[in-house]
């Protein structure tokens, strides 16, 4: 029985780009799924679950940070946005909603097929992942994460993380009490061809504090050492 080839959804209102696009992830062995505006591609998430979503911002009906909202309140599925050249917040206000990536216009081929092979290698349950998950459980104050089942918990309660964002926290469990520099974690979490955007470790970062902090502007776990790096600490202060 041939294996279940791997379901992207494209979503783009300029149907010249759309068909370039899907015969190009076609040729590379991708099932498409086609969008032409942003409802669309919600209600065809909703149905056919693809493992990967190539979203572009701007959309009628929806746009593509509506959709990216709306997606992550039922679903960690990777989802790359794809905005306009030098729209720098685009991309933070995308990956503050959630998304695990974005590609800027216009794009190459090339370049399109490195960012969706490099997002769904992130979203695989990797060796490291693994060796993690032989380790029952790492507790620090009210903070559980259960590497097993890939669940955390906050004072008793399930903390709804993204692939990305659960990956920035395990790695940071795996070295608490150590700063790991900016560049280990991108590399570790996005991958080596990602050093250097620091924008998109804040942004998670500032997701995850969001999640897990009493008080964001003051946490007591997942602390920063300026011009370093970041650490989770193994005592969370009061």
């Amino acid at each position: 029985m041939p294996a279940k080839k791997t379901t992207i959804l494209v979503a783009d209102d300029d149907p010249q780009l759309l068909r370039l696009v899907t015969r190009n992830l076609q040729f590379e062995g991708y099932e498409v799924l086609p969008a032409s505006d942003g409802q669309q591609a919600l209600e065809q998430i909703e149905a056919q679950r693809p493992d990967l979503v190539l979203l572009d911002v701007m959309m009628p009906k929806l746009d593509g940070f509506s959709v990216c909202h709306r997606v992550r309140e039922f679903s960690a599925v990777p989802i790359i946005l794809v905005t306009a050249r030098g729209q720098e917040q685009d991309k933070i206000r995308g990956l503050d909603l959630g998304a695990d990536d974005y590609l800027t216009k216009p794009f190459s081929v090339d370049e399109l097929l490195a960012r969706v092979r490099a997002v769904l290698r992130r979203a695989q349950f990797t060796a490291i992942d693994q060796a993690h998950a032989l380790w029952t459980t790492t507790t620090i104050g009210d903070l559980i994460i259960d590497y097993a089942q890939h669940l955390v918990r906050m004072a008793g309660q399930e903390v709804t993380l993204t692939p990305i964002e659960y990956r920035l926290l395990a790695y940071l469990a795996q070295n608490a009490g150590r700063v790991v520099t900016q560049d280990l974690l991108l590399e570790h979490v996005w991958g080596a061809e990602y050093v250097g955007e620091s924008h998109m470790l804040q942004v998670n970062i500032n997701r995850l504090r969001r999640k897990l902090e009493g008080d964001p502007a003051h946490p007591r776990y997942i602390l920063t050492k300026v011009g370093i790096g970041y650490l989770l600490a193994t005592r969370p202060s009061a």
